[in-house]
């Protein structure tokens, strides 16, 4: 039988793979093989240590919990495209060099890119 620990581990792994849109806390049980209380014990422990958070939601007629992870594994796809990885002048670049990251053009188009596309996606919420 495994260690509660160990189930909290699997259970933290469950929850931060379900991304953005989070797990119902019944799902959870059923992708630990746990029954229904100790599944609850380890969502209010997560929560507790604050790795994770939950929601009250209404599914089919009864109020369940939907649980996110509060942070998300570390993902390259977030600067995949910043002009600095193919950069001619990274060799150069450096806070007081001849070229420095706070007056880079490339870069500022590329962070206010990305500042517009989050405040439209964070405007869809």
């Amino acid at each position: 039988m495994p260690k509660p620990n160990d189930l909290e581990q699997k259970a933290l792994q469950i929850i931060m793979n379900s991304g953005n849109e989070g797990l119902l806390q019944s799902e959870l049980w059923r992708k630990l093989g746990a029954s229904s209380r100790e599944g609850s014990r380890i969502a209010l422990k997560l929560e507790d240590k604050g790795l994770i958070r939950r929601e009250r939601e209404l599914r089919n007629g009864r109020w369940t919990y939907r649980l996110y992870p509060k942070r998300l594994p570390a993902s390259i796809d977030s600067i995949v495209d910043c002009p600095c990885m193919m950069c001619p002048d990274s060799q150069r670049c450096s806070p007081s060099g001849a070229v420095t990251p706070q007056n880079c053009e490339k870069l500022t188009e590329w962070l206010f890119h990305i500042a517009e596309t989050d405040f439209k996606i964070l405007g869809d919420s």
